[in-house]
């Protein structure tokens, strides 16, 4: 079953692969970019697109940075409370045992 997962990532990640070369390669017409205060030198269409993908992946990981911390260090607490009822638990089982005995 775990080949037939990487068989399945593999056809998807070269179809993604095969349309962005496609892409880059029907898109070759020099755009200069125009950002309000600044006009940036003409680039192909490909790049200018492809680019602002990658920043806009770098910002949405650099948004989701607080979360994914405040979610570890919820998850840090949870797992170090359940070690300590765990810990309580088996003292009580124990004692439990001594008083039986």
């Amino acid at each position: 079953m775990r080949w037939l997962k990487g068989l399945v990532l593999a056809v998807i990640l070269l179809i993604v692969l095969l349309v962005g070369i496609l892409f880059a390669v029907h898109n070759q017409q020099a755009v200069p970019l125009d950002l309000i205060w600044v006009e940036l030198p003409a680039a192909s269409l490909s790049m200018w697109l492809l680019f602002s993908l990658a920043v806009g992946v770098v910002l949405g990981m650099v948004a989701m940075t607080g979360m994914y911390l405040r979610l570890r260090t919820l998850l840090t607490r949870a797992q170090r409370r359940n070690r300590q009822q765990r810990k309580e638990l088996d003292q009580l089982r124990i004692q439990e045992i001594k008083e039986v005995a």
